[in-house]
């Protein structure tokens, strides 16, 4: 309903926000939370806060003195709890203040940070299953207080009666709710008893479950947190933590990791992901605050580079949102990060320290996390790297062991390029890294600062041509005419082609090419394209300072032997394309399309030779 209109008010002066509370009840419930099933996750944590302020009255009663009980039998929803509960002006002031809540009454300021929700929108949520809220309510801070009736229902409209204190004879809060027929899903016994052991089975205070079939209530919370225990043994100890861990996650941890901040009052573990995941891929944590699970899908809680963990955890300082499905971000948050950020580095030192085995099963899965940790953790990187795998041309491989016989590692730019030269850079006794994976390169750069004796360098292809052997001079003038015809035949690929001798003698050509290469292959098309004008002067001058790409022909292979006597223009363009289609597959890199058109040619033109000939 709308508030009635007002008379118009002269110029300037205050006015006040006409609300229609039908609409925002609806957007509130509906549009706030992510599903129905939160309203009992409210329902619940509004009891907890209530039993917070009736111990603040209370101090000297035992913890478990007061309590909820849940009632569910499939026509309506109850929650019940023994904790501080309303007088007639509360319900007035907080029940009927959309926004307004109990916990920011000034008699309680203090204590704010005891409370779970502050935002006084939480019954709201009920709105999603039910079209009427019922409160039952008796006041602890009055002896004699009378019990308080309350209905609210979803058009914005409520009532307010005062009933004898016979209506409920002990203080605390009843809230009843009639599910609508389409609510059915989330009200049936079963799924009410399953919502409250997944939001409040770590609270600190008992909770009971009756299905109405007249059997002993179910505790929904039967032992604190794992965390909280005793074992008789650490042994003990790590294994029920594991357990917990496989439990509330599906998967069985590496190892687990216990997570304790006194100044937050967090507590809880991070599980080790036994196998990899995909890089930049975040895992959702479970947050509970104060017991109360608020979200299993918190990435904030971690930095980026943990993708290796997934954690539970029960924290006492977080701010929720108004929502109650996420963390506030702010300071404290922030701090809550690095610190548990600093917990994961410390786990990963021990390992390195004391756990080898645990260390290599652990950068067996998660080499990737650890390295881009390392790209900006100093400690990390020096600890650390000699033991990270590497792709070289030794095999996959950690620096430290390659670093042994190599005191000049050269690294790649990208995969491809690695691919082009392993094999030959291998036999010439020279040390390559793959560096086109993710840090890859960056971190080998680093390597001097572990090992000093060491120096690294970006692979040249003029460094690994000067590793191949030339030719002998007679030889050389003998393929001359060949060589003038292939270099012909590849000038659209701004590719040279040069003859040496390498190991191994298997590998009739190598093809050396760049991406300045490549980029000059591009902008010369495009200076094709522009024929003069400014462009194509610019362009044109890129293309004459730009490196070429190279098709070294090796001479050991019987193959080339065979190729460079050949006398036929035709026949030896068309050999010198198919050796450079068969190196530039050899490199799986992408082939561009000039590039796949020239290898079916190639192929058909060499068998249309050899029917030839042999008809």
């Amino acid at each position: 309903m709308t508030l009635p209109d007002t008379p118009l008010s002269p110029a300037g002066s205050d006015r006040t926000f006409q609300v229609d509370l039908r609409g925002l009840v609806d957007l509130l419930s509906h549009h706030l939370y992510s599903s129905p099933r939160v309203y009992l996750r409210e329902l619940l944590q509004n009891a907890v806060d209530a039993l917070t302020a009736r111990h603040s009255l209370e101090p000297a009663a035992p913890a478990d003195a007061f309590g909820i009980r849940l009632y569910a039998d499939g026509s309506v929803v109850r929650v019940e709890d023994d904790g501080v509960g309303l007088t007639e002006a509360d319900v007035h002031t907080f029940l009927a203040t959309i926004g307004r809540s109990s916990k920011r009454a000034e008699r309680i300021a203090e204590q704010r940070a005891d409370f779970i929700g502050q935002f006084g929108i939480g019954l709201l949520s009920c709105f999603l299953v039910a079209d009427e809220i019922h409160v039952l309510s008796r006041s602890a801070r009055t002896p004699d207080a009378p019990a308080v009736e309350w209905r609210g229902r979803g058009d914005g409209s409520y009532t307010v009666r005062t009933l004898p204190a016979s209506a409920r004879p002990r203080p605390g809060t009843t809230v009843t709710l009639t599910p609508r027929a389409d609510a059915a899903e989330w009200t049936r016994p079963a799924q009410v008893h399953a919502l409250a052991r997944h939001f409040g089975s770590l609270l600190r205070h008992p909770v009971t479950f009756d299905d109405g079939t007249g059997g002993p209530g179910a505790s929904v919370n039967p032992e604190p947190a794992p965390w909280a225990r005793t074992y008789p043994t650490p042994g003990a100890r790590s294994r029920a933590l594991a357990a917990y861990g496989a439990d509330v996650f599906g998967f069985t941890p590496l190892d687990t990791i216990e997570l304790d901040l006194p100044a937050v009052g967090l507590k809880g573990i991070a599980c080790v992901l036994p196998e990899a995941v995909p890089a930049g891929r975040r895992h959702g944590h479970r947050v509970h605050v104060k017991g109360m699970l608020l979200s299993e899908q918190a990435e904030e809680i971690l930095p980026e580079w943990a993708f290796f963990v997934r954690c539970v955890v029960d924290a006492e300082s977080l701010r929720p949102t108004a929502s109650r499905e996420s963390l506030y971000e702010d300071d404290t948050l922030a701090a809550v990060r690095d610190a548990l950020a600093e917990r994961l580095r410390a786990w990963i030192a021990r390992a390195a320290a004391s756990d080898p085995d645990l260390l290599h099963r652990f950068l067996q899965a998660h080499h990737l996390a650890v390295k881009s940790l390392a790209v900006h953790d100093d400690e990390i990187l020096r600890m650390l790297l000699p033991w990270l795998p590497f792709e070289t041309t030794d095999g996959h491989t950690t620096l430290d062991e390659f670093a042994r016989t190599h005191r000049t590692v050269l690294v790649t730019s990208s995969v491809e390029e690695f691919r082009q030269v392993a094999a030959i850079a291998s036999a010439a006794g020279l040390g390559v890294v793959n560096g086109g994976y993710t840090y890859d390169r960056e971190l080998v750069h680093r390597l001097p600062e572990i090992r000093a004796e060491v120096s690294v360098a970006d692979l040249d292809p003029a460094t690994l041509t000067a590793h191949l052997d030339p030719v002998d001079r007679e030889t050389e003038l003998a393929a001359s005419a060949y060589l003038a015809q292939a270099r012909d035949a590849l000038a659209v690929f701004d590719c040279d082609v040069a003859l040496r001798t390498f190991q191994p003698a298997s590998a009739p050509a190598l093809l050396l090419d760049s991406r300045e290469a490549r980029h000059e292959r591009t902008r010369s098309q495009l200076a094709r394209e522009q024929q003069g004008g400014v462009w194509g002067d610019i362009l044109g001058h890129l293309r004459q300072e730009a490196p070429r790409a190279q098709l070294i022909l090796n001479q050991l292979n019987p193959l080339v032997r065979t190729a460079v006597t050949i006398d036929e223009p035709e026949l030896a363009r068309t050999s010198a394309e198919a050796l450079y289609g068969q190196a530039a597959m050899l490199s799986r890199r992408p082939l561009r399309p000039a590039e796949s058109s020239l290898i079916n040619r190639s192929f058909l033109d060499l068998l249309a030779h050899a029917l030839r000939k042999d008809s």
